[in-house]
């Protein structure tokens, strides 16, 4: 069997980062890319739906609009990837990443004060969802900017509707906040999205334990192991996430406002909470995979107990059937008329004996 190594998708002693001519040079597909471009300032929104993005950069964005925020769904088109990395100069490492989809969680500073490229925070998350009680997770890369944010989704579909709801609202906060407050509260959206995960998943162990406790079932264990793995998924994925936020709440950014760190605060609050969950559904699950043991294990004790009981009480019945059973003549109880029926009576006898001293001693 073949193994990939890091470094194997780019070749070894490739230059690192993926510069802006390298990009077009990807196959891709793009039929399956989605862009959608959202303006908005305290006084007005607009969202539109890219075709064009060449004609699209070339315009300049309206002149109320304080916040853009550039969502692209779907990464086969190498051709916008190209676009919005050549407009929005974007670092080559940072393209490298967006293209990689096992990405780590992270955030990572490109640019500034003494770099020729803008000041750009590059941030990498994974944003979870339910897909017929399966996990699924799409890695999600974000470029927040001092009055942009570019985000790029693994596949079509995410959990923002309520943002953009919010952003048609005139008067909430997102309106007349900057771009880090929008950067914070899609963060916010996809750590708000454990939440329900988790729920699901507390659900499930619940009704596992009823129906281990009152009957355990061989396919229990497998659901377990299933439950295990998923948590296993959701622990790697926010442990990073708590990395990330501290890094954005500790270290200043100029594209980070002071008001945007308050509420990151918050934010990390939510990332301890999650992992604690998750932790305790983790010891829930070992928990509850003993308790499957144990309740196969008590159920295999009973019925060995049973036949423990039985084999027991046909000891002396099976001696007193061989004894009689060898081939002699001279047995002086078989020539007498109630020698038959008196060797059904002591077997009966002794079976009973034996059977009120077991419950006497509790052992029935």
């Amino acid at each position: 069997m073949q193994k990939t190594f890091p470094g194997a998708e780019t070749g070894m002693g490739s230059s690192p980062g993926l510069e802006y001519d390298e990009i077009v040079k990807q196959q891709g597909n793009s039929a399956l890319v989605r862009v959608t471009c959202v303006d908005y300032g305290p006084g007005n929104a607009q969202q539109q739906s890219v075709e064009d993005i060449e004609d699209f950069l070339a315009h300049h964005r309206p002149e109320w609009s304080v916040v853009r925020w550039i969502n692209v769904d779907g990464l086969s088109d190498m051709g916008v990837i190209h676009a919005l990395a050549t407009k929005y100069e974007l670092h080559p490492l940072a393209v490298e990443d967006l293209l990689h989809l096992r990405q780590r969680a992270k955030v990572e500073a490109y640019g500034g004060d003494d770099s020729e490229l803008r000041a750009r925070l590059f941030i990498v998350v994974r944003m979870l969802d339910l897909q017929d009680e399966r996990l699924h997770s799409d890695q999600i890369s974000m470029f927040l900017g001092h009055n942009t944010v570019l985000t790029f989704q693994q596949e079509p579909g995410d959990i923002w509707d309520p943002i953009r709801q919010r952003i048609q609202t005139k008067g909430s906060r997102l309106r007349t906040s900057d771009a880090s407050f929008l950067a914070y509260s899609l963060l916010d959206a996809i750590l708000d999205q454990f939440f329900p995960i988790l729920e699901h998943f507390g659900d499930r162990m619940d009704a596992l334990e009823t129906v281990i406790l009152d009957d355990p079932q061989p396919d229990s264990l497998d659901r377990i192991h299933e439950i295990k793995r998923d948590l296993l998924v959701l622990r790697s994925v926010a442990w990073p996430v708590r990395e990330l936020v501290l890094s954005l709440q500790r270290d200043p950014h100029e594209c980070v406002s002071d008001l945007t760190r308050v509420y990151l605060r918050d934010l990390y609050d939510h990332t301890v909470q999650i992992i604690e969950i998750i932790e305790t559904y983790r010891e829930r699950a070992s928990d509850v995979t003993d308790s499957y043991m144990s309740g196969v294990s008590n159920r295999m004790n009973q019925i060995m107990k049973v036949l423990t009981v039985i084999s027991t009480i046909f000891i002396p019945l099976t001696f007193l059937a061989g004894v009689y059973g060898m081939n002699f003549h001279n047995f002086p109880e078989l020539n007498l008329d109630w020698a038959y029926p008196a060797f059904w009576t002591l077997c009966a006898v002794l079976a009973v004996i034996m059977v009120v001293f077991f419950h006497r001693k509790r052992w029935l």
